[in-house]
């Protein structure tokens, strides 16, 4: 697997490229604009030639883009939903103007609907979404942590949704973090064993395509999004030596969302730590 990281797209897309570099990672995590604003502007020509020149200089991994945090396709409230659409239509625009394997979003919350209530009006915007913007960009679904009325903390959810939705570009990201939170074992043998065993029977491991790699404040079933650095938290390092040794994981890149060591987001420090802990991995394979 490929270790990267979510780094800064201040100034332009190309710009996130050197970022990563600096810290090591051999593929990264963006924001095509603010995820905390519905506004967003196309990317330019000029940026996507000189991003597409620098992607092949660094040989870089896949690039994803994480949606807006705005984004809530379970909503009822008609204008809200429109935005929503709207905002991730741009997302994928701007993930297949750069060549971006895809964009990583939150399904958010049902708003106390129900689950079952959001099923139909979640899966016509995403087609509509795909429809308007054909490519080969992915729409991934992000695990939730499952605090209050968020929407995909049992992978039977995600699978409800995405065989609804019944398009072969839409897949998941699994965000470790959130999992755990949720309550899946992750850092055991056994217990990682039977979450995968359940992906695979809900979703379909193969479409596992992203990995967002984050330790976690709080303890397994808290039901509470809090990341931290890796191995500083209740997954700790043998957790992750447990998940990157896992068959399910060994060619799905891996994107850090934690903190950081100085608390300005993810760094080199963690990147290392994940290499080291691939290292060990694959020194006993």
């Amino acid at each position: 697997m490929l270790i990267g990281a979510h780094v800064s797209a201040a100034g332009g897309a190309n710009k996130a490229i050197a970022r990563a570099e600096e810290i090591g990672a051999e593929c990264f995590q963006i924001f095509a604009s603010s995820p905390r604003m519905w506004l967003s502007k196309p990317i330019e020509d000029t940026v996507a030639h000189k991003y597409e020149a620098e992607i092949q200089r660094a040989g870089m991994g896949p690039t994803v883009l994480h949606g807006k945090y705005l984004v809530a396709l379970g909503s009822d409230d008609t204008q809200l939903l429109a935005k929503s659409e709207n905002a991730l239509q741009a997302d994928i625009a701007a993930a297949n103007k750069l060549g971006a394997l895809g964009v990583i979003f939150h399904p958010a919350s049902h708003r106390g609907q129900g689950f079952d209530a959001i099923v139909n009006r979640f899966s016509e915007s995403v087609c509509k979404i795909l429809e308007n913007e054909p490519g080969n960009s992915l729409l991934m679904l992000e695990t939730s942590a499952g605090s209050g009325d968020h929407i995909g903390s049992k992978f039977e959810e995600l699978g409800t949704l995405i065989r609804s939705i019944g398009h072969d570009r839409v897949a998941v990201c699994l965000d470790t973090q959130h999992v755990w939170a949720a309550g899946y074992d992750i850092a055991s043998v056994d217990g990682l064993n039977a979450t995968m065993e359940e992906f695979d029977r809900e979703i379909g491991l193969g479409l596992l395509k992203s990995v967002h790699a984050n330790d976690s404040m709080r303890e397994r079933g808290s039901s509470v999004d809090r990341h931290q650095n890796i191995g500083d938290g209740s997954i700790g390092r043998e957790g992750f030596e447990t998940l990157m040794a896992h068959d399910a994981f060994q060619d799905v890149p891996f994107y850090l969302e934690v903190p950081g060591t100085g608390k300005s987001g993810p760094d080199k420090p963690n990147v290392d730590r994940l290499k080291s802990i691939r290292a060990k991995v694959a020194a006993r394979l």
